[in-house]
């Protein structure tokens, strides 16, 4: 499962630093590169929830596979693409792939250890490991870009994909579906869920473009608006329905996720802002731009491998605010770097910052996300965290440095706006993360525990 996850994260960032070497290859401009990130995140957020339901209804093992495969012919496909618009396509239906298995296979994770010390330690090894594949998709970006060509961006990944595939036939064991009509699939929500997210990145990437015609970016926003609210009415009179309103009763969770989206989406714009700071401020070239994000990537293990074991003691709360204010920090001394025009190295700090942001709060944020789960709605809860994880990444870019970036406010160091939007999410996500209603600790291990779980 760490496996897939590894190479799906890789997935989200390693074309960012590839990027220029994509136009080059196409003769496409910045703009339309735009799509070949935020098509994956967008498209793979909107549709994890159903994902995560078709995991509940036709068993996990089948649909971990069904999207597993999905990914790794995606992946084929969009290293062999012959123009651009093929390659933007396989973008797409790799975010479907990975909608479709990820909520399985963190479902997997999460009923295969029990609520308290031993789960925690889990989802500390599963977000350790999305965490590292997000950053070292730059590093690998920068390696592959340099010496093989992008291509092998997307083509590195299949035969590991082959071996998740086998490795789910003969390790996981089968599951029951959920009892219940499995015909009576969603597909009309899960249609207006991933429109939503599509049509507001592209209401808000457009607005900043010279020669955009008046009437698109209100038409993006209200249609993203139309669809929001036909979700809503759909799950409310559906007999099957993609989300149950019902899950958004339990508070704890709905909290977790909203603050995930804030913090995902500052995140996400951090490390864009490192890509362009190195690459487009600087003129460092793809090797050296991946090769300098590996401070970022060894810490992030370190700090995803020991917020898990401070749970207990601090409780949740605690480290999703610790990560909030590491993360809003890190936004400072971005903008700082940039008013200064420093090099490189001094964007180490920063990255520190983030790495302590991400491992404190998503790690955090992930088991409250989670907490009080069934084996019936485990894929539900998966995939909500998952799709606010990833769409909120997708909007924090859209919002952040779409209109940090957007020529219409050349006279503002674009860094700098970028920061101070990604900062006002932030102090709204704290805000959130200290009113979230209890629990938000990770459960004591019970009377009778191993002594060795106990001990961490």
């Amino acid at each position: 499962m760490s496996m897939l996850q590894f190479f799906i994260a890789v997935d989200v960032t390693v074309v960012n630093i590839a990027l220029p070497s994509i136009g080059a290859d196409f003769g496409v401009d910045g703009h339309s590169l735009t799509w070949v990130v935020v098509g994956y995140t967008v498209t793979g957020g909107g549709m994890l929830m159903l994902g995560g339901r078709l995991g509940d209804l036709l068993g996990r093992r089948r649909v971990l596979l069904l999207g597993t495969g999905l990914f790794g012919v995606a992946s084929l496909l969009a290293g062999l693409a012959p123009t651009f618009g093929l390659l933007v396509v396989m973008r797409l239906l790799q975010g479907a792939g990975e909608a479709v298995a990820l909520p399985a296979a963190m479902a997997t994770v999460i009923l295969m250890f029990p609520e308290g010390p031993r789960r925690s330690r889990a989802l500390g090894v599963w977000a350790a490991v999305a965490s590292c594949g997000l950053v070292l998709g730059f590093v690998l970006s920068g390696v592959i870009t340099a010496h093989l060509g992008w291509r092998w961006i997307f083509l590195i990944s299949v035969p590991f994909i082959l071996v998740v595939l086998l490795a789910a036939v003969f390790l996981v064991d089968g599951d029951r579906p959920v009892a219940g009509d499995r015909r009576a699939l969603d597909l009309p929500g899960a249609l207006l869920l991933t429109a939503c997210p599509l049509l507001f990145t592209f209401g808000v990437v457009e607005a900043g473009e010279p020669g955009t015609p008046p009437w698109v970016v209100p038409a993006a926003l209200a249609g993203a608006v139309a669809a929001g609210i036909g979700f809503v009415r759909v799950e409310a009179r559906s007999r099957n329905p993609l989300v149950p309103l019902r899950f958004f009763a339990h508070r704890t969770r709905v909290a977790a996720n909203l603050a995930t989206m804030l913090l995902s989406g500052a995140l996400s714009t951090s490390f864009l802002l490192f890509t362009f700071y190195l690459q487009d401020r600087l003129g460092v070239g793809p090797l050296g731009a991946g090769l300098t994000m590996l401070p970022l990537a060894v810490s992030l293990i370190v700090f995803s491998m020991l917020v898990p074991r401070l749970l207990g003691r601090w409780g949740a709360r605690a480290c999703v605010l610790a990560g909030m204010g590491f993360t809003a920090a890190a936004m400072a001394a971005i903008a700082l770097v940039s008013a200064s025009s420093a090099g490189g190295a001094a964007l180490v700090p920063a990255m520190l910052l983030i790495a302590a942001g991400m491992g404190f709060g998503i790690v955090g944020l992930q088991y409250v996300a989670v907490t009080g789960v069934t084996e019936d709605d485990a894929g539900i809860a998966s995939g909500v965290q998952r799709a606010a994880d990833q769409m909120g990444g997708a909007a924090g870019v859209a919002v952040c440095v779409g209109v940090g970036f957007a020529p219409t406010l050349h006279a503002f160091d674009p860094y700098l706006v970028a920061t101070l939007l990604a900062g006002a999410g932030l102090v709204a996500g704290a805000a959130v993360a200290w009113r979230m209603p209890a629990p938000v600790a990770a459960p004591t291990p019970a009377a009778g525990a191993d002594p060795r779980e106990q001990a961490g």
